[in-house]
């Protein structure tokens, strides 16, 4: 298999926290997505979007959804389990991992998407040209702000985004946060205490501190 990635953008990134959490090491070729080379190149032609993470599986067929590489990557090698290890487990941390995709790390995208000049008429992925809203801009600015809120507030209960153990939803979690810091400048509220002690716990993880260097 074969990896297409640049892993400094957000999807790319959550695949490769999941590859150091795993210790794997997979074939990959960088794509620029900055210069546009995504667009351009034909190596992406199994992804119609032409966006990465891209996964190349070993009989031809591709995966172009940073989940849908988790989900094979776990299967390809299950320790340590970073999707659940029980039908009840699989079950929490899949819903808990789509609920950040949806109202965290899409509403930064959102924001970031439709406010950068240099993606003028490509606020959305893919290769058809999409206008910027800058409502869509300020709306996205504060549906984050309102996941921050709840996600401070589950933290209260429990160590890990998921429950008692570090899994997916925590890596998507990360990249959501350090995304919103860099791309729209928006940090964690000094006031979500709960918040602040996990990001501060899970950057200390041996391989968030390996796949950041």
């Amino acid at each position: 298999m074969k990896l297409y990635t640049f892993p400094n953008a957000p999807s790319p990134r959550r695949v490769h926290l999941f590859l150091a959490e795993k210790g794997l090491q997979i074939n990959q070729q960088m794509v620029d997505i900055r210069s546009g080379e995504h667009l351009q190149t034909r190596v992406l032609a199994g992804n119609p979007a032409r966006t990465v993470p891209m996964l190349e599986l070993d009989d031809g067929r591709c995966l172009s959804e940073s989940a849908a590489i988790c989900r094979y990557l776990e299967e390809f090698q299950p320790e340590p389990p970073l999707l659940g290890s029980n039908a009840n487990d699989r079950a929490v941390i899949a819903d808990c991992d789509h609920w950040i995709e949806m109202h965290g790390l899409l509403a930064v995208m959102e924001a970031f998407r439709n406010a950068v000049p240099r993606l003028k008429d490509r606020a959305l992925p893919g290769m058809r040209p999409v206008a910027q809203i800058p409502a869509l801009a300020k709306r996205g600015r504060e549906r984050y702000g309102w996941f921050l809120e709840d996600l401070n507030l589950k933290l209260s209960k429990q160590d890990y985004v998921a429950g008692d153990t570090f899994s997916v939803a925590d890596i998507t979690a990360l990249v959501a946060i350090d995304f919103a810091r860099g791309g729209i400048k928006i940090d964690i509220p000094k006031h979500a205490l709960h918040l602040r002690d996990w990001y501060q716990r899970i950057n200390q993880r041996p391989a968030i501190q390996q796949a950041a260097t």
